[in-house]
């Protein structure tokens, strides 16, 4: 929060927040228009029954699909990269034998188990179809920090299209215990002002890391 905020009332910092994205033109997209999306250029697919009849809030929540770990080594260059290599440990009603770090046993009746330390990555179950128009931010669900376990997310742009990955890691002294198919994320859409570039990069169709060292677009 700017130093400027720190000694003001509450009501004073929301009012001069709100005044700012209207300065700004922010719009964030409503329930309402959302679900019109859905069903008419199928803005999100795989949606739960709950966020089709009733969503909560000004968005979407997002349900855990699969689970990964990683391994290996990772490089970020200025012209390429190259992610780590990845090992499915659970997916969303089907569980995958595993080893390493994330055991079997850690693996049960459609639950993971997260014990601190662990880093993973994260896939939802839905999928977005991002228009020209939209772009999409991702905020965890308060359950996760509440549990220790924090997720690493960004943007969604314009013209992306698949499902969205995260990265997790428990950071709390206690195993946390998840089900497949739990809603940990939200996710809210807002209109894009005065026209943006689609988005070209690689990681489109939802793909979750690279197969080998690649040139970046």
């Amino acid at each position: 929060m700017p130093n400027l905020f720190r000694y003001l009332p509450k009501n004073e910092i929301l009012k001069r927040v709100q005044d700012d994205m209207r300065r700004r033109n922010i719009m964030i997209l409503g329930p309402k228009l959302l679900l019109k999306l859905v069903k008419t250029k199928k803005l999100v697919e795989g949606l739960s029954e709950r966020e089709l009849t009733n969503p909560e809030g000004a968005g979407f929540d997002l349900r855990l699909g699969e689970v990964y770990k990683i391994s290996g080594k990772a490089f970020l260059g200025e012209t390429h990269r190259k992610t780590a290599e990845i090992e499915l440990v659970a997916k969303y009603s089907g569980l995958k034998k595993n080893s390493g770090r994330i055991k079997k046993s850690d693996v049960q009746k459609g639950k993971i188990l997260i014990k601190p330390g662990d880093f993973l990555l994260v896939k939802t179950i839905e999928s977005v179809n991002m228009p020209n128009n939209l772009t999409a931010s991702i905020t965890p669900r308060s359950t996760t920090y509440r549990s220790g376990l924090f997720l690493r997310t960004g943007n969604v742009p314009p013209g992306y299209c698949g499902g969205l990955i995260f990265g997790l890691k428990n950071e709390g002294p206690i195993t946390a215990e998840i089900e497949m198919g739990a809603r940990f994320v939200h996710i809210q859409f807002n209109e894009v002002k005065g026209g943006g570039n689609l988005y070209r990069g690689q990681w489109q169709g939802g793909r979750v890391t690279t197969k080998k060292k690649e040139k970046q677009v």
